[in-house]
């Protein structure tokens, strides 16, 4: 029986991530007992040669550990993730009556599968901004929220086709309209743990309630939700951990908002990861003004985001010759458009690292007549004029609220990141 320890570890890791905020509180935990500690934004900055930091922007998180050489001398190695999932996030006037029940207004967050968020046992999560400008972090205990199909007695016409329109028919239901039953305020202001008056601003979203479990007749797949992409963060920050130092700087960026575009101060399209890059440049090579842009024609990024395992009944959907297996190890995924950042010599360095770490590689392409999704990959690359590589765990249901994946690729995509980290 293989050793399932690190996919163990993974589906810990979601269960403790059912926001981006938890997510990036979860990394924080772990690199802070691995001898991490936080810098500020606002603060100044005095770093040395091996001091490992991380930093928080929002709902995400970059960690480093400081390299012998100066950067613009020996580059950077950098892996990427993306901290949020498709979910639906709640509106600021949540309080939805109708029908004899409270509801909670909510809007769909990303590209998701949403059917498969119907009748699941669902709660609320994320940030809470109170009043005097600090914030907590909220998770509704229980099941209190659940989207009800409606019953094919009553639409016998989705014989033909479930569509589901989200302003009517996705807003989950909170409780039957009594007056002694709290509304979703009054219940996270209890959470938090302070008076509802004193919350003034939110970030929540709604999260599937089941933890995260095994499944396959030999127990080495991980049935979970929000895999895509809080497993390549996992990966990530592992493998940061275990990488041992060396003379270049080793970096790990986790954004959020890359389901809905990356469009934010805190997305890659913002410029959190160029901010704390340049300041690194800035105290490593004092008084160099060239010292960036060397340092990025000598670093190497990893964008590592879930990758498309073939599907056992609808293979037909996948390009004939590129069709990853799950437990087959990380893929490499191209793009001929560059929706996908990786080129040959991207490539290559991949595959030269797995092959140092006994990692073997996939590779998945689009058919040529169906669309391409993307990552940070080409957002990251185009921002920094930085050499990319995209890459991903293989898994099945990507995008639904319960994802699959297999805890054998846990390791291998580790042990590749944590090469590239020690190239």
């Amino acid at each position: 029986m293989p050793d399932l320890s690190s996919g163990d570890d993974l589906r810990a890791f979601v269960d403790a991530a059912p926001s981006p905020f938890h997510a990036v509180a979860e990394m924080a935990r772990r690199l802070t007992a691995a001898g991490f500690s936080e810098l500020a934004e606002d603060d100044a900055w005095t770093l040395a040669p091996g001091d490992q930091r991380f930093v928080v922007r929002q709902g995400s998180l970059i960690a480093f550990r400081m390299g012998r050489a100066p950067l613009g001398e020996a580059g950077l190695r950098m892996v990427g993730a993306h901290t949020d999932s498709p979910t639906f996030r709640v509106r600021p006037r949540s309080d939805v009556r109708q029908a004899g029940y409270r509801l909670v207004g909510v809007e769909p967050y990303g590209g998701g599968l949403w059917h498969t968020w119907l009748d699941r046992e669902l709660t609320v999560a994320g940030r809470v901004v109170l009043r005097g400008g600090g914030s907590a972090l909220v998770r509704l205990p229980g099941a209190p929220l659940r989207l009800p199909s409606l019953a094919i007695h009553l639409d016998r016409s989705v014989r033909d086709g479930l569509t589901l329109d989200p302003q009517r028919e996705l807003v989950p239901v909170w409780s039957q309209d009594i007056a002694d039953v709290a509304g979703l305020t009054a219940a996270v202001a209890q959470a938090a743990g302070v008076p509802a008056d004193d919350v003034l601003g939110a970030d929540l979203v709604l999260a599937d309630t089941q933890p995260a479990g095994t499944a396959g007749a030999d127990g080495t797949w991980i049935a979970a939700p929000r895999l895509d992409n809080l497993a390549s963060c996992h990966a990530g920050v592992t493998a940061l951990i275990a990488a041992p130092a060396g003379p270049r700087t080793q970096l790990l960026v986790a954004n959020d908002h890359e389901e809905v575009g990356s469009g934010s101060m805190s997305g890659a399209r913002g410029s959190f990861l160029e901010d704390v890059v340049a300041r690194l440049v800035a105290i490593a090579d004092p008084g160099d003004v060239q010292a960036l842009p060397r340092a990025m024609a000598r670093s190497r990024l990893v964008s590592a985001d879930m990758a498309h395992a073939v599907h056992p009944t609808r293979s037909e959907r996948h390009e004939p010759a590129h069709q990853p297996q799950l437990g087959g190890g990380p893929v490499l995924k191209v793009n001929a458009n560059q929706a996908y950042a990786t080129d040959g010599a991207g490539a290559a360095w991949f595959t030269e690292r797995c092959a140092e770490a006994s990692v073997p590689v996939q590779y998945f392409v689009s058919r040529a007549d169906l669309p391409c999704g993307s990552t940070i990959g080409p957002l990251t690359a185009t921002r920094l004029g930085l050499a990319t590589v995209d890459i991903g765990g293989p898994m099945l249901a990507m995008h639904s609220c319960r994802e699959l994946a297999s805890a054998l690729d846990v390791p291998l995509v580790v042990g590749a990141l944590t090469s590239c980290f020690a190239d």
